[in-house]
């Protein structure tokens, strides 16, 4: 049965790095509009051996703690740090894929990492929730890709693929008539990203909570997995690693022992089994961040432990929340201080 889905953050809150700069494009920035003193955060790479990602030195975490820093809140700006030092997804945005593509992956580059991308621009895009849009039609999906495709270059890159587009085909949220389409654009993607000489490719795979893997193994071939590095887990969720470990090595049994990744970005107390339990993945409170990303495991099936979910961004009007996507201080600071 279909339990919930990933709180996703939509690709309007992307922040778009260009040439030497670091920019920010349609962001909801922590400074309420105020230009940032990036000099208050300093933030560094972590060691590449053990975290071969890119740190974004002005994502949105990062300019917060700017923001504490500059205002005097050192205690606030602290606790922030935890989640601008890490490298977190980036997700692109739906009007200039290649600049943005392109802007991520230079920087990566010129500091020696890997760009973390995430790709979430399925047409008919969440049923309508929080996170609904998506391209407008099949060719638009396409002419996106190739604009990914075109920035990403010969630069290193993980890309995850399409969260929740594969799982909403299997419980029923997106429409039957919508199906043979979907699973052509996602195999079309990701033949086009492996065409790449350093993109490595995982399509989206759904969480511990949602269902079992006897459900979703033939979807996920069908959309062309056995094409992509593997799939990724727990995208935008809370289950635990140690869960999410053992779903996914069931999975990969059935899909020719593919390997896969999984979203620890604010699984550190696990999911939250209060409320409404088809809300219970919406800015659930008690949450905090996850361990941090590396590609140094517990299995050696889990290429990395990443943040694809932005730590601090909101799942969603509920609870209090901002529109999905934007960054709400208050839930990071909680995230954070659960985390001690």
């Amino acid at each position: 049965m279909y339990v919930s889905r990933g709180a996703l953050s939509p690709a309007r809150a992307t922040a778009v790095v260009l040439g030497a700069a670091l920019l920010v494009a349609g962001c909801s920035s922590a400074g309420d509009g105020d230009k940032p003193d990036d000099a208050g955060a300093k933030i560094t790479q972590q060691p590449k051996g053990a975290d071969p990602f890119w740190v974004n030195p002005d994502g949105t975490a990062a300019r917060q703690v700017a923001t504490y820093t500059k205002s005097g809140a050192k205690s606030d700006a602290e606790q922030i740090r935890k989640i601008a030092e890490q490298p977190t997804g980036e997700w692109i945005g739906p009007e200039n894929p290649e600049q943005e593509a392109r802007g991520f992956t230079e920087a990566a580059k010129r500091s020696d990492r890997t760009a973390l991308l995430v790709l979430y621009n399925i047409p008919h895009r969440d049923c309508g929730q929080y996170s609904q849009g998506g391209a407008a039609d099949g060719n638009a999906y396409r002419a996106w890709i190739d604009g990914v495709a075109r920035g990403i270059g010969d630069r290193p890159a993980l890309v995850v693929l399409e969260p929740d587009a594969v799982l909403h085909l299997v419980n029923g949220c997106t429409s039957d008539e919508f199906h043979e389409e979907r699973y052509d654009l996602l195999k079309g993607a990701i033949a086009k990203l492996k065409s790449l000489k350093s993109t490595k490719v995982y399509l989206d795979a759904g969480n511990v909570g949602w269902g079992h893997p006897d459900q979703i193994f033939e979807p996920l071939q069908w959309a062309g997995v056995d094409q992509a590095d593997g799939f990724a887990v727990n995208v935008s969720n809370f289950y635990s690693t140690q869960d999410s470990i053992a779903y996914g090595k069931q999975l990969s049994s059935k899909v020719g022992g593919r390997h896969f990744v999984i979203d620890t970005s604010r699984n550190g107390n696990g999911p939250y089994t209060e409320g409404n339990p088809d809300e219970r993945w919406c800015n659930p409170p008690g949450r905090a961040l996850g361990e941090a990303p590396t590609a140094k495991t517990a299995d050696p099936l889990v290429d990395a432990y990443l943040w694809v979910k932005r730590p601090g961004e909101s799942d969603g009007e509920c609870k209090g929340g901002p529109k999905a996507g934007e960054w709400w201080p208050a839930y990071a600071l909680d995230l954070a201080k659960e985390s001690d």
